[in-house]
């Protein structure tokens, strides 16, 4: 029988906060979950710490071949050997919140047409936590006004054009609506994850819920380092190519302008 929710987590070379992020899943109450751990690291360091949760429906699996630091590659491989309807790609170092799977379950099971659910990014963590709440207190007052101009539309344009809402452990998704947009497009270097939610919620909308769906680590990261900011323009350069190739040039344009009267209404 399969699973209610596949949560899919890569990893490298983080056995502590792995190991976290997997009791985080366990400790869930209600739907039936499977783990699936995808080791980045060629000398397969995680396999010590999934050994530990034998019995728990917990797998280790090794990746193909070396990322290179691009977990869109080790997310889709995980991807292909879940089994169940609902996909979380929760990261290696963030925690799940109490309650958090039962309820957006009963969200997807009451809309069966939305793809997306996903709720607050609560930060933790030792190092600028407190600026990095107060950015995402400010997208989830973004998401929550924008979920009045429906299921696609507001998140879409903000997703696309706008500071994310979300970060990748923060939301889950109809595995037909990963199917469908091909799921994580490796060719950006960094904001994959914003590009993977924000195609998926222009293909089939997303649901916010009122509740903090992730607890997000905060530690050292490539996006803090001082030449970021090539490689996010880049990212986006190749995310919003890709849009117009899908959509055409005029629903890009179109959206690009919502977003910007979004931005102009909500000052």
């Amino acid at each position: 029988m399969a699973p209610d929710i596949s949560v899919v987590i890569p990893t490298y070379r983080r056995p502590g906060p792995l190991a976290e992020a997997i009791e985080s899943v366990l400790a869930q109450q209600g739907p039936s979950c499977e783990i699936l751990v995808v080791d980045d690291c060629p000398a397969g360091s995680a396999e010590r710490v999934v050994r530990r949760f034998e019995g728990w429906n917990v797998t280790y699996l090794r990746s193909p071949a070396p990322s290179g630091g691009r977990p869109a590659t080790v997310r889709n491989f995980g991807f292909q050997q879940a089994r169940a309807d609902i996909i979380h790609f929760l990261d290696d170092d963030d925690l799940v919140p109490e309650g958090y799977y039962a309820e957006a379950l009963e969200v997807f099971a009451e809309q069966p047409e939305i793809g997306v659910v996903f709720g607050k990014v609560e930060p933790f963590g030792d190092s600028d936590v407190e600026s990095e709440r107060d950015y995402f207190e400010a997208a989830y007052r973004r998401a929550r006004r924008y979920r009045g101009l429906g299921s696609r539309l507001g998140f879409s344009a903000a997703m696309f054009f706008q500071q994310t809402l979300l970060i990748c452990s923060a939301g889950m998704v109809r595995r037909a609506c990963v199917e469908a947009i091909g799921g994580f497009d490796p060719a950006p270097s960094l904001a994959e994850d914003v590009d993977f939610f924000a195609r998926a919620i222009r293909h089939s909308g997303a649901v916010v819920l009122d509740r903090t769906s992730i607890h997000y680590r905060i530690g050292p990261s490539l996006m803090r380092l001082p030449d970021r900011q090539p490689l996010i323009e880049s990212s986006y350069r190749a995310i919003h190519e890709r849009y117009r190739r899908e959509h055409g040039a005029v629903d890009f344009y179109a959206l690009k302008t919502f977003a910007k009267i979004l931005d102009r209404l909500h000052a």
